[in-house]
């Protein structure tokens, strides 16, 4: 993908709904380039535009990772098996200790318990689990963008967040779940097809849709592999946090350009960064110039991706 591409990528992410035209205007591209080009790779399927929930805010249920460790030779089955649940967010093959990372949804604790005694570990190949629940989350995959826009472009094209405080969990009625599910199977889907879609009006499937956005019960993102963007290394960083300073902690690692995902977890570890950069020396800089003038971080712990089975509940085609 070129510099161009990459731009306009990064300018969906900020805004996966943006018109062709809003997205023009802020990058300082004609309308015309702007929707060939997305709507080519968007076509192509190097880019879905989706919806994910915020599953402790629409009470769907705690976002869990796993390290799995699986016998040798059965790496690939194990990921596909486990890529192939629907209640698995993400599936990567990593380095490390463990051979498979997984992020799933579990609806309560007595299902994590079913699946992570029974269903995981029935998995032919399935050798040992480290298990890490999710206890707040300091930014999404879905509030990620790829670092090729400035500021001012980012700011022309973010959507308007409400000056208020949300409340930690925020249910929703039937007829927002329906809207909600035709947003997460097409995240540009227009609110002409969503009214003809659920028997509502067009102005109720706006005020529908802009109503879960602003309360934050469903992200919008637009995914592509991080190696289509330029960012061929990407590291799962395990922290080990002292536990006053995991606020501050969080706070700054989420403002960086490179950090895709960051959450306080419960465990040996206490955070989980994930990061996408260009080379190996971007890491070794994060690592050094980020994470090590941070006093409260004591340990930490780098995993290497080196393959993506599900990302954002979305299978990838090698799987």
């Amino acid at each position: 993908m070129d510099v161009l591409g990459r731009r306009l990528v990064a300018a969906l992410q900020v805004n996966p709904r943006a018109s062709w035209g809003e997205i023009g205007r802020a990058v300082g591209e004609h309308e015309r380039t702007v929707a060939r080009r997305l709507q080519r790779l968007i076509g192509d399927g190097a880019v879905q535009v989706t919806a994910i929930y915020d599953d402790l805010r629409s009470g769907h249920g705690s976002p869990v990772h796993l390290h799995v460790q699986v016998r040798a030779g059965t790496a690939a089955r194990v990921a596909d098996a486990l890529a192939s649940r629907s209640d698995t967010r993400s599936v990567y093959s990593v380095t490390g200790a463990a051979d498979i990372g997984a992020e799933l949804v579990a609806p309560s604790r007595a299902a994590l318990h079913e699946i992570l005694n029974v269903e995981v570990h029935g998995i032919d190949g399935v050798a040992g689990t480290q298990t890490q629940v999710v206890l707040h989350t300091f930014r999404t995959v879905a509030e990620w963008h790829a670092p090729y826009l400035t500021d001012e472009e980012v700011a022309l094209l973010s959507p308007p967040r409400p000056d208020v405080t949300l409340p930690d969990q925020d249910g929703l009625s039937p007829l927002e779940s329906e809207v909600a599910e035709l947003l997460v199977a097409d995240g540009r889907i227009g609110f002409t097809s969503i009214a003809e879609r659920t028997g509502i009006s067009v102005p109720t499937a706006r005020r529908r849709v802009a109503s879960l956005l602003e309360r934050r019960v469903l992200l919008l993102r637009a995914e592509v592999e991080p190696s289509l963007l330029g960012l061929d290394v990407e590291a799962q960083l395990w922290l080990r946090v002292r536990p006053h300073g995991l606020d501050q902690v969080g706070e700054t690692l989420k403002r960086h350009p490179g950090v895709r995902y960051c959450a306080a977890t419960s465990g040996t570890y206490t955070m989980l960064v994930q990061v996408a950069v260009a080379h190996e020396a971007d890491l070794y800089r994060f690592l050094t110039e980020v994470v090590g003038p941070l006093d409260d971080v004591t340990d930490v712990n780098v995993t290497l991706i080196t393959r993506a089975y599900k990302r954002g509940f979305l299978r990838k085609e090698h799987s």
